[in-house]
């Protein structure tokens, strides 16, 4: 009883995460980083030791006691154990690179040792690259952010990007700090998070275990209770052939990157912002690739779960997770580039002052403490009333350096909860906006079709917006131009 009081108990949250492991679904975070030129395993290994392990979770393994988690220190701690080393046979791209990632995204981490690994890839295209695989018990998407960050410098022999320790007097203004620009657009989800109890997200619990009550709370009023009320009623997704028991293999692909200013332009010129554009772009990659299968698509939605920060700014320099998640309907079914454009946007803009994502995270915690059967009634939920996990993080917008080398360009896939099979992950990083898709082998054999169609949907929303009409302030009226778009067939 003694050795487990000195131990550190692991979140509820971060349990969740373990209990969440299947093997068609591993619960674990793929970055892959690239560079033009070759990194030497000396260097990346000195810059783990120096800059990755001064976090001290990063040296430690989570591990059962008493009914309970706990954080134990890795006694026989190895670097090599973590670090790979692998050449791909010459001449080595793209492709050859994402059929690794693909392969190394089914095969999970050692319980007995901390489960995480950095694999460094030669031959490639004459450069290299950094595979990262992190359990999710560790971290988030924000938190691993700060930890990547932490690591790279802002130029080639200059200093970090970010400094370990945050400043301990003046905090850096959002504009000048990376961390800041990602909790920002969430600054009223937090602000509503800071007030709510646990009692509401213990009877959200309840009622997704017992739907029939959902009807008789939302009677009562209430935004909070009428949020659980229609999480609780929501009509399950659209069949279609990403929904499906998933296998073990996966399939991972990544498109050439967008400019991020093209991406601006767009969306100013249309009405949208940045994320409408790109989200407006997945959708219609997903739609094509439905009907390129000879699937009917019209009046179909996939509904995704997207993840929503809400760890507090003094808490983006800690480890572990604090995000909810929300549930976004993608219109596939709508061919018209424009109304799509329009119709993703309306659907973020009903889903800003949510409580999803708060209820979500009392869910998260309920999975973690709770007896198994709960975890099980959840996950199921989940996976029947979503297709997808899709994540945007906007990254750093100048170039960095990993251990001496330049970052040409990275992204990263969170895991697929339950039985969803597809992972759809949008990350701009200096001036360029990157997709990627990791899926099951079973539900999407081939997600490269869909990456190729991500490239042309843009071109069709700029080729649609140089063809629009102008008002005479010079004002474009978007809603026409869907329409005449539209009637063009």
């Amino acid at each position: 009883m003694a050795a487990t009081s000195r131990r550190e108990k692991v979140s509820a949250v971060d349990t969740a995460w373990l209990r969440m492991d299947r093997p068609h679904n591993l619960m674990m975070i793929t970055g892959v980083l690239l560079f033009r030129e070759r990194l030497p395993i000396a260097r990346l290994r000195r810059l783990l030791d120096e800059r990755f392990l001064v976090f001290r979770r990063f040296r430690q393994r989570p591990v059962a006691a008493a009914g309970m988690m706990f954080w134990e220190p890795a006694r026989d701690f190895d670097l090599d154990r973590h670090v790979v080393h692998t050449a791909l046979p010459a001449p080595a791209g793209r492709r050859e690179l994402q059929s690794l990632v693909s392969r190394l995204a089914a095969v999970p981490l050692d319980p007995a040792h901390p489960r995480w690994q950095f694999h460094l890839v030669d031959n490639l295209d004459g450069g290299s690259a950094v595979i990262v695989r992190i359990h999710h018990c560790y971290a988030d998407g924000i938190a691993l952010v700060r930890v990547m960050l932490s690591m790279t410098d802002a130029a080639e022999h200059g200093p970090p990007a970010m400094p370990f320790e945050p400043p301990a007097r003046k905090r850096a203004a959002p504009d000048d700090d990376p961390v800041a620009q990602l909790l920002e657009p969430f600054a009223g989800v937090l602000a509503t998070a800071r007030w709510i109890g646990g009692t509401l997200v213990d009877k959200g619990v309840e009622l997704w275990t017992d739907p029939s009550k959902a009807l008789a709370l939302a009677n009562q009023g209430g935004a909070m209770t009428a949020e659980i009320a229609n999480l609780t009623l929501m009509e399950q997704d659209s069949p279609t052939r990403f929904k499906g028991k998933p296998a073990i293999a996966k399939r991972v692909a990544w498109a050439e990157a967008l400019p991020l200013d093209e991406v601006k332009t767009i969306g100013r010129a249309l009405g949208g912002s940045v994320n409408d554009v790109l989200l407006a772009c997945v959708a219609g990659a997903l739609g094509h690739y439905l009907r390129d299968k000879g699937d009917d698509t019209d009046g179909v939605t996939l509904r995704a779960l997207v993840p929503v920060n809400l760890r507090p700014m003094e808490k983006a320099y800690k480890l572990g997770n604090q995000f909810g998640l929300v549930f976004l309907d993608l219109p596939i079914g709508i061919r018209n580039p424009v109304e799509r454009l329009y119709a993703v946007r309306d659907n973020m803009a009903a889903l800003k002052g949510s409580f999803q994502p708060v209820l979500a995270l009392g869910i998260l915690a309920a999975m973690g403490a709770g007896p198994k059967i709960l975890q099980e009634t959840l996950l199921s939920i989940l996976a029947r009333n979503a297709s997808a996990v899709m994540t945007n993080v906007p990254g750093p917008q100048q170039p960095l350096w990993l251990a001496g080398a330049r970052i040409d360009s990275l992204m990263f896939w969170v895991p697929q909860s339950g039985d969803i099979g597809i992972g759809a992950s949008i990350l701009s990083y200096d001036g360029k906006v990157q997709f990627g898709l990791i899926a099951d082998r079973g539900l999407c054999p081939d997600p490269g079709r869909v990456i190729e169609r991500f490239g042309r949907e843009f071109e069709s929303l700029v080729l649609t917006a140089l063809m629009c009409p102008w008002g005479i302030e010079g004002d474009l009226d978007p809603r026409k131009v869907a329409r005449a778009v539209g009637a063009g067939g």
